[in-house]
């Protein structure tokens, strides 16, 4: 396993322990981010109007569509390092 892979499996598990709740736009940010490291570029249609949740969603991981996993990788560790500066960290 890669350490780069290691470190994103870390801030994983970290971002489960924040103290406080993020504001929803650093969640999404931080879902898409996951996702786009995890699966790739968004596939699928985007979720109808009564899937609220599922249309944010969507759209946040269509807004990193084309960055590289390893990209997303790094930039979710280091978003996860810094939410538990500004959220508090419990781990």
């Amino acid at each position: 396993m890669s350490d780069l892979q290691t470190q994103f499996e870390t801030a994983a598990a970290d971002a489960q322990k924040l103290a406080k709740r993020p504001d929803d736009q650093t969640l999404l940010k931080v879902y898409a981010l996951y996702k786009q490291a995890t699966v790739g570029d968004v596939q699928g249609k985007r979720p109808g109007f009564t899937d609220m949740a599922g249309r944010f969603k969507y759209d946040a991981w269509a807004k990193v569509k084309g960055m590289s996993q390893e990209d997303a990788m790094q930039a979710y560790i280091d978003m996860v390092e810094a939410m538990k500066t500004k959220y508090g960290y419990t781990g």
